[in-house]
């Protein structure tokens, strides 16, 4: 009472009132700075368990450390500092790195992620990355799934990172994935086992809602793959490297992660496996035939084989030979070249109960086959055992395919027209080898082509047969 007494003295009924309002609205404003100040964001990051394997050199970074993590995890947070632009969000930022695979390193960063294509150049806020990537890693990271080979490796963009924020030209609300169709992505080959199984296995969780920053663009590579690139993204693939604005993402992948050739490791990726890729190609693809025939005694059913033809190089000399030798066997033969029209020459693979061809990247076609159908892989001298089931045999067991190969003899190789028969060439490869990956390749694949002895590979053929039966 006292106090409304001397506020009442003190000044008019008219200034009493003035000076109420004016205290009501400024309790308001300070009540809702507090609020503001306090409260959690209004959109919290999305929060999830990411799942690397965790060798023991994983590297997931972050700028503080707790003590009770193994020495081999390192994880870093960090808020945009005062000091940056006042278009940036104030909101965490996390990147984990995976340097531990043989075939790719890759990040995936959480948060107000930024990329200038045209620089290559990815922004973190808050990040000192120059303590934390080192040795390969401190030039920055190449998006493409064989770092060991310095071929392919050359020709790929690499993309730093930086802790500067500059403004947002695009903004996107989905995540997105960078990396490179440059390297050895034109051979049909490496073009799935480098990029498109990688792809799928990175982008397949994501259920279309994802976009593709492709580096290194190359326009047969995406022509050739238009597919596969529209089924596993809702939205046109952006050419980062021309992008001279800055783009800005929820979330960041750069690389993409590869388990082997042709293949998918369950043990590491336990929702995905080549099975579920190979059901994915035929869903793509609209392909008729889930499995190959099955022989039954008594039936008169031709099975149908395909034979994989080569112009240039590892070549079957006698193709018609072969091909008479395969219709007398009761085989409905196809003798094709692989090509680049996917949708053509898939819808022909699929058609087909056996496959068979030289080694070389044509037979990675073996991915449209049936399940069930039988897959002949034709070796050639070099002692070419050992790629020619790390690329092909292995992967396609995991394909639910049938797998024979044959090797070639001395006599059946079109070497013996160019070497004495006890030249180093046939009697230690391995010496070629050793001289370096150009001479062996310029030896043993890009100049032999193969002459098949049809009376003995007729036994491989025999038993493509009874595996259909089976």
């Amino acid at each position: 009472m006292m106090y409304k007494s001397i506020f009442a003295r003190s000044f008019s009924e008219h200034e009493q009132k003035k000076m109420g309002c004016g205290a009501f609205i400024g309790c308001l404003i300070i009540a809702f700075c507090i609020c503001a100040f306090f409260s959690p964001s209004l959109a919290p990051l999305p929060t999830r368990e990411l799942k690397f394997a965790t060798g023991i050199n994983l590297k997931m970074l972050r700028n503080t450390v707790e003590a009770s993590k193994p020495q081999n995890l390192s994880t870093v947070e960090a808020s945009n500092p005062p000091n940056l632009r006042a278009d940036v969000i104030t909101m965490e930022s996390q990147i984990i790195c995976n340097f531990t695979e043989a075939a790719s390193d890759f990040c995936e960063m959480h948060g107000d992620i930024r990329i200038h294509g045209n620089s290559s150049t990815i922004f973190v806020p808050g990040f000192n990355l120059e303590d934390t990537f080192t040795g390969q890693n401190s030039l920055g990271i190449k998006p493409y799934a064989r770092k060991g080979d310095e071929g392919a490796m050359e020709t790929v963009r690499s993309f730093t990172f930086s802790p500067e924020m500059p403004g947002c030209t695009s903004n996107h609300s989905v995540p997105g994935i960078v990396f490179s169709i440059g390297g050895y992505a034109e051979n049909n080959f490496h073009g799935f086992t480098d990029v498109v199984i990688p792809l799928y296995l990175t982008s397949r969780k994501f259920k279309g809602q994802v976009k593709f920053l492709l580096a290194d663009k190359n326009a047969r590579w995406t022509t050739k793959f238009k597919i596969i690139l529209e089924k596993l993204s809702n939205y046109k693939a952006i050419d980062i490297d021309k992008e001279e604005g800055v783009h800005c993402f929820p979330r960041i992948i750069l690389g993409l992660e590869k388990h082997k050739e042709l293949n998918i490791d369950p043990l590491k990726s336990p929702h995905y496996s080549m099975k579920n890729f190979r059901e994915f190609l035929r869903s793509s693809y609209h392909l008729k035939r889930e499995y190959a025939i099955t022989l039954r005694h008594g039936e008169k059913k031709r099975p149908r084989l395909l034979i994989i033809s080569r112009k240039r190089t590892r070549a079957f000399m006698n193709e018609q030979e072969l091909v008479k030798m395969a219709q007398n066997l009761k085989f409905d033969v196809v003798l094709l070249e692989a090509h680049s029209n996917l949708t053509e020459f898939s819808e022909v693979v699929n058609s087909c109960d056996v496959m068979m061809g030289v080694h070389g990247a044509g037979l990675t076609n073996l991915v449209f086959l049936p399940n069930n159908a039988v897959f002949i892989q034709v070796v050639p001298l070099g002692r070419l055992e050992w790629l020619a089931r790390t690329d092909f045999g292995d992967p396609s067991k995991n394909m639910n395919l049938r797998y024979l190969e044959y090797r070639i003899e001395q006599r059946e190789s079109s070497l013996i027209q160019k070497y004495p028969p006890e030249d180093i060439v046939f009697k230690d490869p391995y010496l070629i080898q050793r001289r370096g990956w150009s001479d062996f390749r310029s030896v043993y694949l890009d100049n032999q082509n193969v002459k098949l002895d049809v009376r003995r590979f007729r036994a491989t053929l025999v038993e493509a047969l009874r595996m259909l039966s089976m």
